[in-house]
């Protein structure tokens, strides 16, 4: 029988030995097991705080292609390395299209190493050499302390613009429409940017900008109108100012912006989304005014620019009319549209130098990204964030989409057409493909008969100055001498000779129907926007369906009413009726030729009640 009252018996983890027979012989004292309960915790805290240590910051890993460039150091290269270094320049800049960013201090799978004092500024200098070799300036855009083990002594990294010396009319251009309501200060922001003058509060700044008189008299823009704004190498502003003309602007600038201001009453806008599709701007800046908030065409403008996937940034203006309470109201309406579920933008506001550079960069490199800048045309507040800001913005094609572009035939959308005294008729517009030079042969059309008709390129300028060469993705005006002006209108296409244009009177696309009234169905008419053609169309048939309601998708056929059109597989559309809207693509092109018998075939079919009239688009 086991005893179990007085240790006859040991529970689990009681050391019942006798004094002296373990230990040592030695008595363990509550003095050593606290110090040994110190020491314990101690060496737990120390694994805990290695394992929550904040992790060093990180970029993405370095892309081969592109125009961004990490360099971890660039101290005392050898002559072999340098003239390595400079040829890598150069391929980043190709890339950027004559601008490429460097990250000094940044090891290439994207570590924010940092270098000392010493070592940075023996970087730039090499830097500064390398860009010097291949006709190039740097600008310091900014440096940032790193700082993520109290170990090490503060190290920085830069970040670097390097950007090429303009040479030969081979400047970036940067197309940007600007759209907002009606008084909301677009032209008078440009007036600002352009002129280099603050505007005196009733509207001075933007004299200069309007076209005609009636625009003078009301303030109101109701035609398009193009400004320049230009950057030069260093990163400074090229306009107006000191008394500079638009060839000298050219000449002096590396970068040029271009802005397309577009009108914000609702009945010109026609004329904004004939702005919108045909010049193929590369961004859009939507003005609101602070005192007013979001009111009239501000949400259709949103709409337009994101159902043609042009990027959009804001600009709030006019903050100096009303209190800062007001403008935060205005900001936050604007934050809960863009975080919609139609939009799923990101809003980020820009409140100093370093925000307006992070938001260029991330701008272009997301697409729910979406700047949002607060100013003042009168003050001058904050005004040089928005510089900052479009000094920075990259192209959002590369130099490798260009130069596919450029081996293709030649083919230029006429826009505008003039009568120029001692000069003739002058035309316009974009080169969509190719490569363009003086004294070249083109054809132009179609016309109202859909033929095309030869002419001659005399002389060419961009941006108000003479150009020998037009490369494709670049707006110019073509001089065609003694050419007929009655024989053009916009939406025609010069193209070469070599291409064989296919023409037609009738198109299939896939289309979204924004919104309409009731339903939209076989014989309604709409007015189609499709690049640089405006002209009314009639809904031939929906294949599958009877009947289109508000968000329904559908294979659409179209036939244009007044004459035949030049269009591309894949093209943007985008069609109107009053309130009636909806966005598509081209997905199947009828030739002229075939238009006739397709409609005899389809017709026979219907009762003959049903039959529409003969077709006044019939083949040429």
């Amino acid at each position: 029988m086991v005893d179990l009252s007085e240790g006859g018996a040991a529970s689990p983890g009681h050391d019942r030995r006798a004094p002296g027979s373990g230990n040592n012989g030695k008595k363990t004292s509550k003095r050593a097991r606290t110090r040994r309960g110190r020491r314990g915790r101690k060496r737990r805290n120390k694994k805990n705080n290695r394992n929550n240590k904040t992790p060093p910051p990180y970029f993405p890993p370095e892309a081969e292609e592109g125009n961004i460039e990490y360099k971890l150091k660039l101290v005392n290269p050898t002559q072999y390395r340098f003239e390595h270094l400079a040829t890598q320049l150069k391929w980043r800049l190709q890339e950027g299209r004559g601008e490429a960013v460097y990250q000094i201090g940044v090891e290439d799978n994207g570590l924010l190493v940092g270098l000392s004092e010493s070592d940075m500024k023996a970087s730039l200098r090499t830097l500064k050499r390398m860009a010097e070799k291949v006709g190039a300036d740097i600008t310091l855009l900014r440096e940032r302390e790193v700082d993520y083990d109290l170990d090490r002594n503060t190290r920085k990294i830069a970040e670097v613009l390097v950007r090429k010396v303009p040479d030969d009319q081979q400047f970036l251009d940067l197309r940007v429409a600007v759209l907002g309501n009606v008084d909301s200060g677009k032209s008078t922001l440009l007036g600002v940017l352009t002129q280099g003058e603050l505007d005196n509060g009733r509207g001075r700044a933007r004299l200069n900008l309007f076209r005609h008189l009636h625009e003078i008299q009301t303030g109101r823009t109701s035609s398009i109108s193009f400004e320049i704004l230009g950057f030069n190498s260093k990163g400074e502003v090229v306009n107006y100012s000191e008394s500079r003309t638009a060839e000298e602007i050219c000449e002096s600038s590396s970068k040029m912006i271009t802005f397309i201001d577009l009108a914000g009453h609702h009945k010109y806008l026609k004329t904004t989304i004939f702005g919108l599709t045909s010049y193929c701007p590369d961004f859009a800046m939507l003005v609101v005014s602070a005192n007013t908030g979001i009111a009239g065409t501000t949400r259709e403008h949103l709409g337009l620019a994101m159902a043609l996937k042009v990027p959009i940034f804001i600009v709030v203006s006019k903050v100096d009319l009303c209190s800062r309470g007001t403008v935060e109201r205005t900001v936050r309406q604007l934050e809960r549209l863009l975080k919609q579920p139609g939009c799923n933008k990101l809003p980020m506001g820009v409140a100093n130098p370093d925000d307006a550079v992070t938001a260029a960069q991330q701008f272009t490199q997301s697409a729910c990204i979406t700047p949002i800048f607060t100013l003042s045309s009168v003050s001058g507040e904050s005004l040089d964030l928005l510089k900052i800001f479009l000094n920075i913005l990259p192209p959002l094609s590369n130099s490798k989409e260009q130069e596919e572009l450029m081996q293709q035939l030649t083919e230029f959308q006429v826009d505008e057409i003039y009568s120029v005294p001692d000069v003739g008729t002058v035309v316009g517009g974009t080169l969509y493909s190719g490569v363009c030079r003086e004294g070249e042969r083109l054809v132009v059309g179609p016309t109202d008969e859909g033929r095309f008709l030869r002419l001659k390129v005399g002389s060419i300028q961009r941006n108000r100055s003479a150009c020998r060469v037009l490369r494709a993705g670049q707006a110019a005006t073509l001089a065609l001498g003694n050419f007929d002006r009655s024989l053009l209108r916009k939406g025609m296409v010069m193209v070469s000779p070599k291409m064989n244009p296919t023409i037609c009177c009738q198109f299939e696309a896939a289309i979204v129907l924004l919104f309409h009234a009731k339903t939209f169905r076989r014989g309604s008419q709409v007015t189609v926007h499709v690049g640089n053609i405006r002209q009314t169309a009639t809904v031939e048939c929906l294949h599958g369906k009877d009947e289109l309601r508000t968000g329904e998708r559908a294979v659409v056929r179209f036939c244009f009413i007044k004459h035949p059109e030049y269009l591309r597989l894949g093209a943007k559309l985008l069609f109107r009726e009053g309130v009636t809207k909806g966005i598509g693509h081209v997905t199947g092109l009828l030739p002229a030729s075939q238009n006739h018998d397709q409609n005899q075939n389809h017709d026979q079919n219907l009762p003959e009640h049903q039959r529409p009239p003969p077709d006044r688009c019939g083949a040429p």
